[in-house]
């Protein structure tokens, strides 16, 4: 039963990110250079938005709800502070049997499965919002005093210039909570998330190249890894 509670979690959650991705995805197919086309496409936005808004609170809140009665949970809190070198060679070597890809890949539509960022690696990883929870911690223990600066530092903000990191978490749509005290904003497609990270590995004077990202295969999802 355990099981089968995370793979409805686990599939709700990929639903919201779906929905993102979606509503990115009609947009882009929009001729602009249309006016009727544009109308009627930002008519759609409008309406599909304040659709998903609500989807997504209901099914946080359900998540949520679901979670603390069963205490089955979707993912561990926070990742592990450091990995032995015996845990860490396995997952590489385990990640190193698939193919890597970069931050210029388009995610649309497209499951993680894992990455390596220096020394941590991470795999079974079932949603783009839990691989970006994983590397702000990351960078939240590699650098903890430019990580509390996040809040203040220009360029993290939405097209419509709302915050990406805050201290208060009513500033954000849906607040990813952080241990130090900082949430960020995850209500975000996956194209979305890459482009943060790629923001966050400058911001932290990292090389884009050093992230490795793993996608889930179709066998992963038959299994429910």
């Amino acid at each position: 039963m355990t099981d089968r509670i995370r793979s409805i979690l686990q599939r709700l959650e990929q639903t919201r990110e779906d929905l993102l991705a979606l509503s990115d995805d009609i947009w882009l197919s929009i001729d602009h250079n249309d006016n009727q086309a544009l109308q009627e496409g930002v008519a759609f936005k409008k309406e599909y938005n304040a659709k998903v808004a609500a989807f997504d609170q209901l099914a946080g809140e359900l998540s949520a709800l679901v979670q603390r009665f069963t205490a089955v949970k979707l993912d561990e809190a926070v990742a592990p502070p450091h990995q032995n070198p015996q845990s860490r060679e396995r997952l590489v070597r385990e990640l190193d049997q698939r193919q890597a890809y970069g931050l210029d890949e388009d995610l649309t539509f497209k499951r993680p499965y894992g990455f390596q960022l220096g020394d941590e690696a991470q795999a079974k990883v079932n949603t783009w919002r839990r691989l970006y929870e994983l590397i702000c911690l990351h960078l939240e223990r590699r650098d903890p005093k430019r990580f509390a600066h996040l809040p203040d530092a220009p360029g993290f903000t939405t097209r419509r210039g709302n915050p990406i990191f805050s201290r208060d978490p009513q500033a954000l749509r849906s607040a990813m909570p952080l241990p130090s005290g900082i949430y960020a904003e995850v209500n975000l497609s996956a194209n979305h998330l890459r482009d943060q990270i790629k923001a966050l590995l400058d911001f932290f004077e990292i090389e884009r190249q050093s992230l490795r990202i793993f996608l889930r295969q179709d066998r992963d999802a038959e299994r429910g890894d």
